[in-house]
């Protein structure tokens, strides 16, 4: 329920002005811990909330203690309902919060919120070990296109690293476990961009009307239909001791499933794009691991193997 603390923590530095984290974390019933996140999360979003240092210190909104949300600018409540409200995936109780919270706003304001609060969905399924990711670059840009319906002008770099431009128009964005989509309509029908991939994005001065059949969860699980038909279109047959399946499993994510057990190994079927990639994330298993089937994986593990050999070992390896 992060949404109903983070509007929780923002109506409690608008009634009593300065709060410790220590304060704010008795008065909503949260770990000290969980009250200093809060705090540090409606900072890092663009809201005016500071820590102040000293014996009197703590935490202060900018302007003193309010009794409403009218204190807030458009671009403070905009980002307030990005981070706290994914209207797609937010659980009822949150929704209901956020929809009051919307009540308590200016007229003018309003519009902006509800498009704020539907601009993201969080996916948390994993695409095999992918790790953490830095925010890209850009990315503020592109969710406030999404909210003011702006059409953008995009310099795109693809999977095969060909560069392009061209004029887009933001529906919403994606985050899956830190790597970001853009889901944007285009003169060929919407697409989905990697936003680590958009080298640059330009504002036109262009605004669009958003389709009114639109919905951004439905168009993001057709796009990740699309994703993994194309990532798990090679597969292939491993053999993994038990006790490391789990492990496994973990690593590729959605792309792997047991298709048979045994007394001390199972038999895992593996997917990706390519049997290249799916070479390249077995070879860190080495040994511990049996690649049953495709040749051509077995064959890409052998030439990786010689090339690392190549590469690190300056004498000749006995045997």
């Amino acid at each position: 329920m992060r949404a109903d603390r983070l509007v929780a923590t923002l109506l409690v530095l608008q009634r009593r002005g300065r709060v410790t984290a220590s304060e704010l974390a008795n008065e909503l019933e949260v770990s000290v811990a969980t009250a200093r996140r809060d705090l540090e999360a409606l900072s890092a979003a663009g809201i005016p909330v500071y820590p102040q240092a000293g014996r009197n210190g703590g935490w202060q909104l900018l302007g003193g203690a309010r009794t409403d949300l009218s204190g807030l600018t458009a671009d403070e409540t905009r980002a307030l309902f990005v981070l706290a409200g994914p209207a797609t995936t937010a659980a009822p109780a949150v929704k209901s919060a956020l929809r009051k919270l919307v009540r308590a706003l200016p007229e003018p304001m309003r519009d902006s919120a509800d498009a704020a609060a539907a601009a993201v969905v969080i996916d948390p399924r994993r695409w095999g070990d992918m790790g953490r990711r830095p925010r890209p670059t850009g990315l503020e840009v592109l969710e406030a296109a999404v909210i003011d319906r702006a059409a953008v002008e995009l310099d795109y770099r693809d999977r095969g690293g060909v560069s392009s431009a061209r004029v887009v128009h933001p529906l919403g964005l994606a985050d899956k476990s830190g790597a970001w989509y853009l889901i944007a309509g285009t003169a060929a029908g919407l697409r989905t961009f990697r936003v680590d991939r958009v080298v640059a994005a330009r504002l036109t001065g262009e605004h669009f009307e958003r389709p009114a059949d639109f919905d951004l969860q439905d168009a993001w699980s057709r796009a990740v239909e699309e994703i993994e038909r194309y990532r798990a279109s090679v597969t292939a047959t491993v053999r993994v001791p038990a006790n490391l399946t789990w492990y496994f499993l973990g690593q590729w994510g959605r792309h792997a499933r047991v298709t048979e057990k045994e007394e001390h190994t199972n038999v895992v079927v593996v997917g990706d794009r390519s049997t290249v990639a799916i070479a390249r994330q077995l070879a860190g298993w080495a040994d511990a691991i049996e690649v049953v089937e495709p040749e051509a994986v077995r064959e890409e593990l052998v030439r990786i193997g010689e090339a690392l050999l190549r590469r690190h070992v300056t004498e000749p390896v006995p045997g």
